[in-house]
């Protein structure tokens, strides 16, 4: 079969044969990979950055995808840390991490969907005790992962969601999604009275952010819960001693790890409903699987998540 293969971590994965995948487990099969999306967690598995990486190589990236299973059912699947992952022809998946797709749907907005839209998901429903009515922020907004959290809010019931970012252009388009409000990084004392902040910037944006919200906070002893869940700035936030202090502040991570995989597990057919009935917005580039040099090093100037189709 041909697949997209990491044999040194500092290049792109190569387009080339490598040998088939074989089941070896109870509850594994070997099923035909139909797209799967380059996340920027597929990115950061394939150059080792990942804190999950275990160094191996080489190795096939992929971590998700809607695949062809022996039966001729399409599945959404996630996988397990291996080797063998969803960018190649085939692939081997435990059938107890996938759930069956209803027929008709089109692979590649699922494979665009799913991943950016589980992080914000999951957060919301196991990572933080999430309540009807809130206020949340969703920090990192135009970003495609930060465009279904916005969905994702309001589907939970979020009273308020704000679409905070940098492109002014790109924050007047978030409305149509149902942001309540939008403010660039600079204004975000704007959104000082939020319940929930949805991080994918971290870094120093972050702590300059949380800063400006705490001190701009009327009642400081009203909770603010903070999810990390992206570090696009940064993998470190120098956040000052006295935020932690001086405010009724939760910082908590979401990802794997602190949210177990049963509970990842748990939530995909719900998520997967959702995504199939059309409820979230997707944008979605399908790019051919042998274009995949051409993919990893290409700078898109949309939100769209670039798919991989074999």
């Amino acid at each position: 079969m041909h697949a997209a293969v990491v044999t040194v971590f500092d290049m792109p994965p190569q387009y080339r044969e490598h040998p088939d995948p074989a089941a070896r487990r109870k509850d594994e099969v070997v099923v035909d990979v139909l797209a799967a999306g380059l996340h920027p967690r597929v990115r950061s598995q394939a150059d080792g950055s990942h804190y999950t990486s275990t160094g191996e190589l080489p190795l096939i990236p992929g971590i998700d995808g809607v695949v062809r299973d022996p039966k001729g059912r399409l599945r959404y699947t996630v996988l397990d840390d291996t080797n063998l992952g969803t960018l190649a022809e085939r692939t081997v998946i435990d059938l107890n991490r996938s759930v069956v797709l209803p027929d008709g749907v089109d692979p590649v907005q699922i494979a665009a969907a799913m991943n950016p839209a589980m992080s914000s998901w999951v957060a919301l429903r196991r990572r933080i005790n999430f309540r009807r009515r809130q206020h949340v922020l969703v920090l990192g907004a135009t970003g495609n992962a930060g465009r279904m959290a916005i969905q994702v809010a309001k589907r939970f019931g979020a009273a308020r969601v704000t679409a905070a970012g940098r492109d002014a252009s790109r924050l007047a388009g978030l409305a149509a999604l149902g942001a309540d409000a939008t403010c660039t990084f600079e204004e975000l004392a704007q959104a000082a009275d939020a319940d929930v902040v949805i991080d994918y910037v971290w870094g120093e944006p972050t702590a300059q952010a949380m800063v400006a919200m705490l001190t701009a906070r009327a009642d400081r002893g009203r909770p603010l819960t903070w999810i990390q869940i992206g570090s696009v700035a940064g993998p470190t936030a120098p956040i000052p001693s006295a935020a932690l202090r001086s405010a009724r502040l939760d910082i908590v991570g979401s990802g794997i790890g602190s949210v177990p995989g049963r509970d990842f597990i748990k939530e995909l057919p719900k998520l997967a409903a959702a995504v199939t009935s059309g409820a979230f917005d997707v944008r979605a580039r399908a790019v051919p699987l042998a274009q995949v040099e051409q993919a990893w090093t290409s700078t898109p100037g949309t939100t769209d998540r670039i798919v991989l189709v074999p």
